[in-house]
């Protein structure tokens, strides 16, 4: 698996590039895990409903062919975008999910965070507030999308939105918890954890 830090880039641009990638792709074609993050922007799923968005101000809103409904991403969040051959791993979506939401799991547990996710809403929770989310396209056995962990961020633009569609969700990053990690140590240890389970 090649792992590229792709450091802060435009959300759309991101997405065309994954795009991209999965229609080229060939049976051989190695998978990657992309770590970065993206500047301010409301990201709207595929499915996504206007209701959601409450009162978005100058933060852009991109529409996105994931699933899932309304999120933000900003500066501080980290995104791991999982560009895998599900066939390869013999993995479906809803084990792909799972595989995402444990390994966000298992490195909070290293930072002595107990987490949980819920199978009627995808993410990562920590005593109902949420930390981690996920959506994901599958395009011809290969997904690609991912996670966003919520590291050391503005989460006020999360109060504009409904998140993930549900209203007064509240939201937290790893620094409200006392845990003080620099990005690239979140990102080295999230890509091993990731990789440790596959």
């Amino acid at each position: 698996m090649k792992i590229k830090d792709l450091g802060l880039i435009d959300y759309a641009e991101a997405c065309k590039a994954m795009q991209d990638f999965t229609l080229s792709r060939q049976t051989e074609t190695e998978d990657e895990l992309w770590l970065l993050e993206h500047p301010p922007v409301f990201s709207q799923g595929a499915k996504g409903k206007k209701e959601h968005l409450l009162n978005t101000g100058t933060i852009p809103v991109v529409r996105s062919d994931r699933g899932g409904q309304v999120t933000y991403h900003g500066p501080g969040q980290l995104i791991a975008y999982t560009l895998f051959d599900l066939k390869r791993y013999d993995l479906g979506v809803k084990k792909m999910v799972a595989l995402l939401e444990q390994t966000v799991i298992s490195f909070l547990a290293v930072q002595g965070v107990s987490a949980y996710s819920d199978p009627k809403a995808p993410g990562v929770y920590i005593k109902g507030s949420k930390i981690a989310s996920l959506g994901l396209r599958v395009k011809r056995g290969c997904c690609y999308h991912g996670v966003s962990l919520n590291v050391d961020m503005d989460l006020s633009p999360f109060l504009s939105i409904n998140p993930c569609g549900y209203e007064g969700m509240k939201m937290i990053d790893l620094k409200s918890l006392g845990c003080d990690l620099p990005m690239a140590e979140v990102k080295q240890q999230i890509a091993n954890a990731l990789i440790a389970r596959m």
